[in-house]
């Protein structure tokens, strides 16, 4: 689990599991007031839940707790529907104990799909039926993809979908100092040739193009391996990136190794790298981006999901200061604008009348606009009004993210655990370090290979 799914999966909380009721809660945004589209709210005035329980499970602890139950909340008012949150650190586990104990929550959030299709195979998840894929497809950018990653194999082995998303982020950016561009007459790349060019053009300024560190403790390895999956979308169908996270395509295939070797040829050339590419593992991912901001910079480019909190430093103007663009595909085959996402999956894991009225009012533009309103929200709800907003990063974020054509997750996200926070990314420090590719793909396969 990488970072950005781990900020979704355990907000800033150590606690295990921390419930609450929403029954007296107070609206966050006046109903009627503001850019809203308040008709789904006032529509729900007609549904009548008093006496009904929808229980949440969710992977929300802390002020991202607060801000899905201030959603919520909207619902529970309309409805009189007497809705309780519980928020836990470990929500898969949870959601697969309360299921085999018959005490499941009536809608569970799983922060990775792969955490929610072992509930599907053991037939713990309810399906929500083509209604909703049609609904999925309509009304979120790259429909179809958002679809495929809620879909999965039940226990007969037929693909269904159990879940949509809600709150996701994006991933595919760079971030960069507009001010420092001015100053050394750079532009902003639009294809990753000549992202190339532009990293080439620094290094013959004298100047080093990549801020870059994989450090993190005992995931050490996983912004690489979010490196790899971003130049596989770049450089293969998304059906072939598909077989890779299934290992229908193997490790060691051709298509890998290129794209191993073209993570190699930014994290690998001389002068690339603040600090080299010795210190790439041993640097840690957070502190990474500092050198954008330096006088003058040491680093100009830092590739990376992350909240203006964890790169701009205090006192730093976003659009001046610091700024992201969309990480450039390749032109050497159209596949489109492809994007490497994260994001929360709902799932009715209690079906029941109420639970299904809740999960109608979240495919609303207002149950979305209510999380965009309060801040770190990103929605793929096209219908949505992004003036909600509340500042520029987050509009070119979702700017990033209605623009795709394909949503893929990490590759290591979808693999199974022993790859993906396992071999992938120990390989990945290896690899980085100078091991060479074939060597590191063909010990990743065997690995693989030994799960079957």
């Amino acid at each position: 689990m990488n970072a950005v799914n781990r900020t979704i999966a355990l907000g800033f909380s150590a606690a295990l599991l921390v419930s609450s009721a929403l029954a007296n809660s107070t609206l966050v945004f006046t109903p009627g007031e503001g850019n809203f589209n308040w008709d789904a709210y006032d529509a729900l005035a007609s549904t009548d839940l008093r006496g009904n329980t929808v229980t949440v499970l969710g992977p929300w602890v802390g002020p991202e707790q607060e801000a899905i139950e201030n959603v919520l909340a909207y619902f529970a008012d309309a409805t009189g529907a007497d809705v309780r949150y519980t928020g836990s650190d470990t929500v898969a586990e949870q959601a697969m104990r309360d299921a085999e104990m018959n005490k499941a929550a009536h809608i569970s959030i799983f922060p990775q799909p792969s955490l929610a299709a072992d509930m599907a195979k053991r037939g713990f998840l309810a399906p929500l039926g083509a209604e909703t894929e049609a609904w999925v497809n309509q009304h979120y950018a790259a429909g179809q993809s958002w679809a495929d990653l809620g879909s999965f194999a039940d226990a007969d082995g037929n693909d269904t979908l159990y879940g949509f998303f809600y709150n996701v982020d994006v991933k595919s950016l760079v971030w960069y100092s507009p001010a420092a561009f001015d100053d050394a007459g750079y532009s902003v790349p639009t294809t990753l040739d000549e992202l190339k060019a532009l990293s080439d053009r620094i290094v013959s300024d004298g100047d080093t193009p990549w801020c870059m560190g994989i450090g993190d403790g005992d995931a050490t390895g996983w912004p690489a391996t979010d490196w790899v999956s971003e130049l596989m979308l770049r450089s293969q169908p998304p059906e072939i990136y598909d077989q890779w996270v299934t290992n229908e395509l193997a490790f060691d295939d051709p298509a890998v190794i290129a794209a191993l070797n073209a993570y190699g040829e930014f994290a690998r050339t001389d002068g690339y790298v603040a600090g080299g590419a010795d210190a790439i593992a041993s640097t840690d991912y957070q502190d990474s981006p500092n050198g954008l901001f330096d006088l003058p910079p040491t680093c100009y480019l830092y590739r990376h999901a992350s909240s203006k909190a964890d790169v701009v430093p205090d006192g730093a103007e976003f659009g001046v200061d610091a700024d992201i663009f969309y990480l450039p595909a390749s032109t050497d085959v159209d596949l489109g604008t492809p994007v490497l996402a994260a994001g929360a999956l709902f799932t009715l894991t209690h079906d029941s009348d109420a639970a299904r009225a809740l999960m109608e009012f979240l495919k609303k533009p207002i149950a979305h606009e209510i999380g965009m309103a309060q801040g770190d929200f990103l929605s793929p709800h096209n219908g949505s009004n992004p003036a909600l907003y509340p500042d520029a990063l987050q509009r070119k974020r979702a700017e990033t993210l209605l623009g795709a054509t394909t949503i893929r997750f990490s590759a290591s996200d979808l693999m199974p655990a022993a790859i993906g926070e396992g071999t992938f990314r120990t390989g990945m420090v290896d690899f980085t370090q100078g091991a060479p590719t074939d060597e590191v793909a063909t010990a990743i396969q065997k690995h693989w290979d030994a799960l079957q």
